[in-house]
């Protein structure tokens, strides 16, 4: 037996009612208006000891090898009160210790188990509700509880995004899935207040009650005073909560059944009627160490141990209910052995359902919908033929067709999308009034207003969690980045919550938005390696996340379309990484506009699909983003020398278009792979690695970047892939197939 669980019923067994001792049995008008019974106590001990059960239960299923998850609510169970208090229909988004929150919302639910589905998770069952064996999480989504994983406190960004799009749905009158009166829940531990996503979030919000714009979020930091081993200093989180300007501060004692009750009312109904955030700061114990594997006494005291004890929230709610009458000492204990009961006998029952057992299985939320036609398949073409003569001497006396650059063409398919879909909004920082650094969203401000293109505070945690809040509220975002190497800030945004979200809601939830980065180099040496970053490795490494770079304005609206309908139909997170160079660039040989192309309104690219330019099969030249720009004048040398080149701009980084890459190299009599990002970690070694894993026979070369962070000036040259160097191994690895040919019998 725990020593928790002993404790309990030694505290309760005989307990009495002091002479003179005497507890209100209505805590608060506010209580009762929250639709409990006339017994909110008897709610919250049913909550509390239902979790406080499960918690024994995971430990115990550890022990048997038929359970996978240890880290415990107990101590933390006076979250159960905002379980009881909020509305099934306010959004949470809930720390690891946030059970009792959720059995207490089942309660009010009526019709979701709390203990079988929460069994279920820990043991790893297909039939969670949630994540279908995936992970343990807190969430379901008959309950509003969107699921996060144990990753601190990444998901407050997402939480204050959805708050404020919550008021954004409201100035745009769109409808949400939670009613326009919503309020948000974010707990998280007070180790977790430290946390730059925590405090950022805290940030975000105080900004926007600054601005006097909604955010109706109530942050819970539920403070049991350790950070694993670590203790928070005495009155560190008092400080930090009371000092966000324009946030209320309200502080309860888990120990204090019936002011918990009251405070956490007034908590809620504060924001609910302010439409602005709010804080409760939880003072909680924590019982059974930090997980299954931690040992307390390697690290406190046992008289530390026994005074969390003595503030035990489930013996503070039993004695609250003996003193007011409701309850006596007996009929606790009964209640409390039976809920044990329950627990064990539904454990016995969860622990023969079927777990996920293929690699197809795990993987099918993050699988992108198999091709709908062969359209996929096919190339889509580069227009990189040098102009006619005629016509380049007839632009000297004829107006010319309108043409765009990049630049111009992501400007013009983000207006023709606004104009055509009133989901879409986009924000980030500069891109509004000014339009953007580089000037790609310029007059979309004016046209669309305020309320769908706006600046950010400069943090990029915020800017994505806006986009995860936009996206849980129906909205399609479009935040930018500014820069990719400003991303590093914040990536776990992508990895941790938005490409997480499908996989960990088993497909229910998901994160659909295509973000926009300003990337990549050969900007003359501009800006050093914070505004030459031309590295990827960590966007290709997230499972789920799609990433694709237009080289040329020809293929932008087609790939911009594309992830949008990724985005809107399937609930994808796409990144379009936007090669900076190349936003302005009009020529690839002096005067010969061959990399402006003409309005494109209709096309869509879908992923599997390349675009390709030439039709030789002496050489294939695999490549993308300014590769294709650097390769194309290598084309033209070496058509002049009498190789036939075909070039292949990959698009679509990830998932790569490995059957078209094949496909073009079975045919092809040496291939080139040409990658700006660098040797190591690059997407060339992606490549490269499809191409063995295929058997291809041709003779196969990589060129790519040095493994170094790019400097400022002319010696950015000496690190980034040159002209030259493409040429050197075009030539070198053609040399090889004809002498590999020579030498065949």
């Amino acid at each position: 037996m725990e020593a928790v669980d002993a404790h309990f019923l030694e505290a309760i067994t005989g307990f009495e009612v002091q002479p003179g001792v005497t507890r209100p049995t209505d805590t608060s008008n506010r209580v009762g208006e929250a639709g409990l019974s006339a017994d909110p106590l008897g709610s919250l001990f049913e909550a509390q000891a239902t979790s406080r059960h499960l918690d024994f239960a995971a430990r115990e299923l550890q022990r048997r090898g038929e359970g996978f998850y240890t880290i415990a609510s107990a101590g933390h169970e006076a979250n159960a009160a905002l379980g009881l208090l909020s509305r099934v229909d306010d959004p949470a988004l809930l720390h690891y210790r946030s059970g009792a929150l959720y059995c207490a919302r089942a309660h009010v639910e009526g019709r979701v188990d709390p203990i079988r589905e929460t069994l279920r998770s820990l043991t790893s069952s297909r039939l969670d509700p949630m994540s279908g064996g995936r992970h343990k999480v807190i969430g379901h989504p008959g309950l509003s509880i969107i699921p996060t994983t144990s990753t601190i406190g990444s998901h407050a960004p997402r939480a204050v995004g959805l708050a404020f799009a919550l008021g954004l749905a409201r100035r745009l009158a769109r409808e949400t899935p939670w009613p326009r009166d919503a309020v948000v829940l974010c707990s998280f531990g007070d180790a977790s207040l430290n946390h730059s996503t925590v405090t950022g979030a805290l940030n975000a919000a105080a900004y926007l009650a600054h601005r006097h714009q909604d955010c109706p979020i109530l942050f819970v930091c539920e403070d049991n005073g350790l950070g694993i081993s670590t203790r928070t200093p005495r009155g560190w989180v008092e400080t930090a909560l009371r000092h966000q300007p324009g946030v209320p501060y309200f502080v309860a004692d888990g120990a204090d059944p019936t002011g918990l009750l009251a405070t956490t009312a007034a908590a809620l109904e504060n924001v609910r009627a302010t439409r602005a955030p709010a804080t409760l700061h939880l003072r909680t114990v924590r019982f059974l160490g930090h997980a299954g594997s931690d040992v307390e006494g390697a690290y406190r005291s046992a008289r530390a141990i026994a005074a969390d004890l003595d503030r035990d929230p489930l013996v503070a709610t039993a004695r609250a209910l003996i003193e007011s009458g409701a309850s006596t000492a007996d009929q606790i204990l009964e209640r409390y052995e039976a809920i044990r009961a329950a627990v064990a006998r539904c454990a016995d029952e969860v622990v023969a359902e079927p777990r996920l057992a293929t690699r197809a299985e795990v993987v099918a939320p993050l699988s992108l919908s198999a091709p709908t036609s062969p359209r996929r398949r096919l190339p889509v073409d580069l227009p990189l033929d040098p102009p006619p003569v005629a016509a380049a001497n007839a632009r000297a006396t004829t107006p010319a067709a309108p043409s765009h650059t990049l630049a111009q063409a992501i400007n013009a398919t983000l207006t023709e999308q606004f104009s055509a879909h009133d989901d879409l909004v986009l924000f980030g920082e500069d891109v509004a009034v000014k339009g953007g650094v580089y000037g790609v969203t310029k007059g979309l401000y004016d046209r669309f207003g305020a309320a769908r293109v706006f600046d950010t505070i400069l943090d990029e945690q915020t800017i994505l969690g806006i986009a995860l809040g936009a996206s849980l509220a129906g909205f399609t975002p479009i935040p930018e980045i500014q820069y990719l190497a400003y991303l590093h800030n914040a990536e776990d945004q992508l990895r941790g919550e938005a490409a997480s979200q499908r996989f960990f809601s088993a497909g229910q939830y998901e994160n659909g938005m295509v973000l926009r980065i300003a990337g990549l180099a050969y900007q003359r040496g501009f800006g050093g390696h914070f505004h030459n970053d031309n590295s990827l490795a960590v966007l290709r490494d997230i499972p789920g996340l799609v990433l694709a770079v237009p080289s040329h304005p020809a293929l932008a609206p087609g790939l911009l379309r594309g992830c949008l309908d990724l985005a809107r139909r399937e609930g994808r997170v796409c990144v379009v990484v936007e090669p900076i160079a190349r936003y302005h660039t009009r020529d690839l040989q002096a005067g010969d506009q061959r990399w402006l192309a003409a309005p494109d309104a209709t096309s869509v690219i879908h992923p599997g699909e390349v675009a390709t330019w030439g039709s030789g099969t002496d050489l294939l030249i695999v490549t993308f983003g300014n590769g294709v720009f650097l390769s194309a004048d290598v084309v033209d040398t070496l058509r002049a020398e009498g190789v036939g080149t075909m070039l292949l701009d990959l698009i679509w980084l990830a998932p790569l278009p490995v059957d078209a890459v094949i496909e073009a190299a079975r045919r092809a009599r040496a291939v080139l792979v040409v990658d700006e990002t660098r040797a190591s970690g690059g997407v060339g070694e992606g490549v490269v690695a499809a191409l063995v894993d295929a058997d291809v026979r041709a003779p196969i070369a990589r060129v790519a970047s040095a493994d170094s962070y790019i400097p400022l000036g002319p010696a950015a040259q000496t690190v980034l892939l040159q002209h030259d160097e493409i040429l050197d191994a075009a030539r070198s690895v053609v040399q090889r197939s004809r002498q590999t040919e020579k030498s065949t019998p």
